[in-house]
């Protein structure tokens, strides 16, 4: 009876990692709750509470990705309309979106999807195919993935 090493069993296993047919864009929510830059921030907040989602994305006419919307930035705004005792609802989702978008590709798989979770610290990132935006992939779909690939390779 020999050493038994474990580092080639390893190796397999994360090659198959790498040619993982779990791809972010097979776990994207593609029917998306979208904003337009000319809505109104109290509008933004009423769809936020009614579909129980915490942001999301705002497009142009032609479906292309100008900006994000979230809870944070709705509450930012009311604590500064109080503060300067301005009505709420004259402010556009325009002035209050995150503009700097970052983005995930559909092809990616989910593996580094994850990893970058982890490190841009966000719930969700959109997924843009020739301009337009076609999905989203958030943390919440990332977990279904890895219960996807438990029942096919974790033992």
């Amino acid at each position: 009876m020999g050493i038994k090493s474990f580092q080639g069993s390893r190796r397999q296993q994360q090659q198959a990692m790498d040619s993982s047919p779990f791809k972010v864009k097979d776990y994207m929510t593609r029917k998306l709750i979208t904003f337009r830059p000319d809505q109104s921030v109290e509008e933004v907040i009423d769809t936020l509470i009614k579909n129980r989602i915490s942001g999301g994305p705002v497009v142009n006419e032609n479906n292309e990705l100008i900006g994000i919307i979230s809870e944070g930035d709705c509450i930012k705004q009311i604590s500064e309309s109080r503060y300067y005792n301005m009505p709420l609802d004259n402010n556009s989702v325009e002035k209050h979106m995150a503009t700097n978008v970052e983005t995930i590709d559909g092809e990616m798989n989910v593996f580094d999807a994850a990893n970058k979770f982890l490190n841009a610290k966000r719930r969700r990132f959109p997924i843009v195919e020739k301009g337009k935006l076609i999905g989203q992939i958030s943390q919440k779909d990332i977990l279904k993935a890895a219960i996807d690939l438990k029942g096919q390779t974790w033992k």
